[in-house]
């Protein structure tokens, strides 16, 4: 993740503050002690087999290095994996398919957004798209721009919009920042929202991010997956 000089933060911050939002109230998000990214994949390898595996942000391997996947390829133009390149720059060259992909890249709805429909262009049947940080519990978490080190960028508003569509089927399970779970297969419960996806703001999720995010716990996760 990019670092950021101290005037930087501070100018995001008051920047956002003035022109952006200003909202204070946080959010208690339950997530499970010691379970993370890593112990949900471990857990969909238990119960599925998968033979490629695609990570979108590798961040110096602290997911990749503990895959256990036949095939795997790390996307990161920076730091980790096994492809120096952007999302955008892989995809444009792919030609392979994957079981199971982890998407951890840029934290900013619309190259989230474009990395998950092009995750699912590229995924096998019954495969299974997994997106990391979808729950931030307060309005610097979620900032853009970014103005702290602990971020999860505004990520959610990725999948709301995608909650929408008829053939993708979505939700966020409660553990580890947040993973939203993503299928190509009928919707079974449809987002409807009256407003843009740009203007939503934190507030917005505050108010509504069980709707939004479709949210359940690890214990409800596991039993999908048994």
């Amino acid at each position: 993740m990019e670092k950021l000089s101290k005037s930087k933060k501070i100018f995001n911050k008051i920047y956002h503050f003035l022109f952006i939002e200003r909202f204070n109230k946080k959010l208690n998000f339950n997530f499970p002690e010691n379970f993370f990214r890593w112990n949900l994949i471990e857990y969909l390898c238990s119960r599925r087999v998968f033979n490629n595996y695609l990570e979108i942000g590798c961040d110096n391997d602290e997911l990749f290095s503990k895959i256990k996947i036949k095939n795997k390829i790390g996307v990161d133009p920076v730091s980790g994996g096994n492809v120096k390149l952007t999302s955008d720059q892989f995809f444009l060259s792919n030609n392979k398919n994957f079981d199971l992909v982890f998407i951890d890249g840029l934290h900013e709805y619309q190259q989230v957004k474009k990395d998950i429909i092009n995750s699912l262009k590229n995924l096998n049947d019954n495969g299974i798209v997994l997106v990391h940080d979808c729950l931030p519990d307060s309005i610097s978490k979620q900032a853009v721009p970014r103005y702290r080190m602990s971020w999860n960028g505004d990520v959610w508003k990725a999948i709301v919009e995608l909650r929408s569509l008829e053939n993708v089927e979505i939700f966020t399970c409660e553990v580890d920042q947040g993973i939203a779970v993503i299928q190509n297969k009928k919707n079974t419960d449809k987002l409807e929202i009256d407003k843009n996806i740009k203007d939503l703001k934190f507030k917005d999720f505050y108010n509504n991010h069980k709707k939004y995010m479709r949210i359940i716990s690890k214990e409800e996760f596991e039993k999908k997956f048994m």
